[in-house]
């Protein structure tokens, strides 16, 4: 599940250390959805606003821009973006100035593959918790909608006739011969369970269900 949501991330890795980067960089890039590279702070910084980052990996003692400082940057806009910092055992006075920064984990170099993903799935595990939390909420929104009658009828037949990829190929017709409703109620139907996020259409007649409501 971690490895899952690490796929679906763009992760930032700030590091001045060229066989350091270019180590670290072969690993990270099997593992993210996209690895953008900067070798300093100010490079990092520049990066960071041009491009859609959901995780931070970056080293402290860099030229130009440290770490710290543009962590200080990075915190005034977005103080619950996860950042990791890489650093030796003689940084200690810049890890606490982290620590004042509430950088999310930290691993002592040189990196250890182990310490590395453990520190991933410490920032990333409150991100799948809170998801979790979503997606319950929007089963309770969708059971106080949808309750009795004649579209709980039609979210069954939805549910019965989807293929693996959760892909409703039929169409409204198909559903009123079948149930005997009104066309009326089958496009409200639909049209409710686009607006609580259950139904997503992809195209006309072919419509995608959340796969939290086949669970529920």
């Amino acid at each position: 599940m971690i490895l899952e949501r690490l796929k679906e991330m763009n992760l930032l890795y700030v590091e001045d250390d060229e066989d350091t980067l270019q180590a670290s960089k072969i690993i990270l890039e099997d593992y993210v959805k996209t690895l953008f590279i900067a070798r300093d702070g100010q490079e990092a910084l520049e990066i960071f606003e041009k491009q859609k980052i959901d995780l931070i990996l970056t080293d402290i003692l860099m030229p130009k821009l440290n770490g710290i400082e543009m962590i200080k940057v990075i915190r005034q806009k977005h103080p619950n973006l996860p950042i990791i910092i890489t650093t030796a055992h003689t940084e200690t006075q810049y890890l606490l100035d982290a620590i004042h920064l509430k950088v999310d984990r930290y691993i002592l170099k040189p990196i250890v593959l182990e310490d590395l993903f453990g520190a991933f799935e410490k920032v990333i595990l409150p991100s799948l918790q809170a998801q979790t939390i979503q997606d319950q909420k929007l089963l309770i929104n969708a059971i106080s909608t949808f309750v009795g009658g004649k579209k709980i009828e039609i979210i069954r037949y939805l549910l019965q006739n989807i293929d693996e990829d959760f892909i409703f190929h039929g169409s409204y017709e198909s559903i009123m011969e079948t149930l005997n409703v009104s066309k009326p109620t089958v496009v409200k139907t639909f049209k409710q369970l686009i607006e609580t996020g259950l139904v997503t259409k992809i195209r006309n007649k072919i419509y995608r269900l959340h796969p939290d409501i086949t669970s529920s």
